[in-house]
């Protein structure tokens, strides 16, 4: 759902990684000596020189899984719940993005000659989670699309691969079906899964045209592969463990999406144990109210789609997380739903899942519960903008 979070990125990495900058394509930390960027400001951007979405497109595979440079702002989402043979749980979630930037463009077009130079960047990060642990292990990277640091591809001849130095998500088609691989590791954490679609890919909004406000054009295109089968190894905190586990995973790119009055959001994915999927996102504006333009959706057992009004699911808070950097987070609740009166309990693996890198925000695995305790289902849950 990272749409708005994307902006600010757009506008960071154009300023620390331009062309001029570092010849050596030496990885960075953006918010060097500039401190933690909020996401409830300054998320806006030109999209002057880039498409935009605006409308309904057709979507085609594996192409789409790859990069549209026409557009700005891209990215590859993947969250997940793991667990070990001793029931030890896991959360996960790993993020590709990509950022077109005209300024370099024109720089290039006018004899930049540098191997380095380019006119797209790119930042990755993960993060996991661990049952019992004090906090969530988070790391980021950033670097530019040149010399072969980072980009993405998706062709029949290549196959699907997204990557940032060594942190790569890859697909290759075995026996008619994509077969995905997530390798990343950071000093003592690393995720190393295969990921394979239950169900086939969703197309959000209409037809995979996500509108996010009042103006057609601050829209994004999105799909997504809402359950994934996921195995392989986990490691935190030095240990190395063998998982399996469920995945979801989000694609979106646009130009702009953002609209003044927007400050955060409250975005859930939630995998039940009766085979649905549903996501749904609360769109929080400045004086306090919800956007019309929230969204619900629920997958049924056959990845059939069922768009669902968002006002009929009701958040309700019970608790709140303070972190050391003063923000709260909802972190604790219920969500009602009107059409069918199901109450689903969500609460943390653990409380301290926000994620202190160059943008700061909570996104963390959730387990579900009905309205007696009983175990219905697990997901993953991001909050901005608090």
């Amino acid at each position: 759902m990272n749409i708005f979070f994307y902006q600010k990125f757009a506008m960071l990495l154009v300023a620390v990684l331009s062309v001029a900058s570092c010849s050596d394509g030496s990885e960075q930390k953006v918010n060097a000596g500039g401190g933690v960027v909020s996401l409830h400001t300054e998320l806006g951007g030109s999209a002057e020189g880039y498409e935009r979405a605006c409308g309904p497109r057709e979507f085609v595979f594996p192409q789409d899984h790859g990069a549209h440079p026409s557009f700005r702002n891209e990215w590859w989402y993947v969250t997940g719940n793991l667990q070990t043979e001793s029931a030890t749980k896991f959360g996960f979630h790993a993020t590709f993005f990509r950022v077109g930037n005209t300024l370099a463009k024109a720089a290039i077009e006018q004899s930049v000659t540098s191997k380095w130079a380019a006119n797209e960047f790119y930042m990755a990060h993960f993060a996991i989670t661990q049952q019992g642990a004090v906090k969530v292990g988070a790391h980021e990277r950033f670097g530019r699309a040149a010399a072969g640091l980072a980009g993405a591809v998706a062709n029949e001849s290549d196959g699907v691969k997204v990557w940032l130095d060594d942190w790569q998500l890859a697909a290759e088609e075995v026996d008619g079906q994509l077969v995905w691989n997530l390798n990343i590791k950071k000093d003592n954490e690393a995720l190393d899964l295969t990921l394979v679609a239950d169900k086939p890919v969703v197309l959000q909004g209409k037809e995979g045209y996500s509108q996010k406000s009042a103006d057609p054009c601050n829209s994004s295109y999105y799909y997504s592969m809402p359950r994934m089968q996921a195995s392989g190894k986990v490691m935190a905190a030095g240990q190395s463990h063998d998982v399996g586990g469920t995945a979801w995973l989000d694609r979106e790119w646009s130009s702009s999406a953002l609209a003044d009055d927007q400050v955060g959001w409250d975005w859930f994915a939630l995998q039940m144990d009766d085979d649905r999927d549903i996501m749904f996102y609360q769109l929080r504006k400045e004086d306090g109210t919800t956007d019309p333009y929230s969204y619900a959706v629920e997958i049924d057992k056959d990845g059939v789609k069922k768009e669902i009004p968002a006002e009929l699911f009701t958040l309700n808070i019970d608790r709140w997380w303070q972190s050391e950097s003063g923000a709260r987070y909802p972190v604790s609740g219920t969500i009602k739903r009107a059409d069918t009166g199901e109450t689903i309990r969500y609460q943390p693996l653990i409380d301290n899942q926000e994620l202190d890198l160059t943008v700061r925000y909570w996104e963390g695995a959730i387990a579900l519960t009905d309205e007696t305790g009983q175990s219905i289902g697990r997901g993953y849950l991001e909050l901005t903008g608090y």
